[in-house]
């Protein structure tokens, strides 16, 4: 399957790869990037905001929208992955953005390969951004310094090697590759997903896994390769060991930051992870 293919079935299509993994927790958001940081050269990269489902808390959408540019931000929501996403009823995946003030909200969404091809389609891109492939305007998006965020499936895209299906043993597709060296994991304490991730760093031991658990999201800085963890619950940062060495688990609370270019070059991963602050404690 190529990324082409897989883009159209998670923004698009809504079926095959994105049913598996369920549909009816997906959404995918992005946002272009506020005026100060569109001054940045190309290349710099921008943010993403990658949630493990079963809702999205109030701090990480207030993140989101802080990266975006505040109440300057324009936020385009795809909800083709949803099962709602067809009914009348599914403007309303709009509302949680709308009422947080943004200064343009906007669905986007079709289950049509030619209309995801179209010019006027995709308009809402490429009033930052030229180009009229969806694929292309994303990537472009992100390069400049804009912020994507993905929750449940929305989440497993956001890497190239991406989790399609499986309770212990993980079957695998392409996904976007919006964050190389890794590959993501949703929903994952509640549903006890350790052993499905390290079945695919079994198989891809060079990747790092991140287990991120419902209520909660990992927020990356693309540039700087900074991963910080928001919400309620933990994530599960899976290391590649020494070579013939399983992965080795370590976990993050809301808070803590990962510098992950450097967590599978040191011989203590851990020294990489600076722990949340207790201000009470101080």
């Amino acid at each position: 399957m190529t990324v082409r293919t897989l883009m159209y079935g998670v923004l698009v299509t809504g079926v095959g790869v994105v049913a598996s993994l369920g549909a009816n927790l997906t959404i995918l958001a992005f946002a272009s990037p506020p005026e100060k940081i569109l001054s940045v050269k190309a290349g710099s990269g921008g943010a993403l905001v990658i949630c493990g489902g079963g809702g999205i808390p109030d701090t990480v959408r207030d993140r989101f929208i802080a990266l975006a540019g505040g109440r300057n931000a324009r936020i385009v929501v795809i909800p083709t992955a949803h099962k709602v996403a067809d009914e009348p009823g599914a403007g309303s995946a709009l509302d949680p953005w709308t009422d947080k003030g943004a200064a343009s909200v906007s669905l986007f969404h079709t289950r049509s390969r030619e209309m995801a091809n179209d010019a006027e389609f995709i308009r809402p891109l490429t009033e930052a951004y030229l180009g009229t492939e969806v694929e292309q305007q994303l990537n472009a998006l992100l390069d400049r310094g804009g912020v994507i965020g993905g929750t449940s499936a929305g989440a497993a895209v956001m890497t190239r090697v991406m989790i399609t299906r499986g309770r212990y043993k993980a079957e695998v597709g392409q996904g976007f590759g919006f964050l190389p060296g890794a590959v993501v994991d949703q929903h994952f304490l509640k549903r006890n997903r350790l052993g499905r991730l390290l079945s695919v760093l079994t198989d891809h031991p060079d990747l790092i896994g991140l287990g991120i658990d419902e209520r909660t999201a990992v927020v990356v800085d693309v540039r700087n390769h900074l991963l910080n963890v928001m919400g309620d619950s933990y994530v599960v940062a899976c290391v590649p060991g020494p070579e013939g060495q399983p992965a080795q688990p370590y976990v993050l609370k809301p808070g803590d930051e990962v510098n992950l270019a450097r967590l599978k070059d040191m011989d203590d991963p851990s020294l990489a992870i600076a722990p949340a602050i207790d201000l009470e404690s101080l």
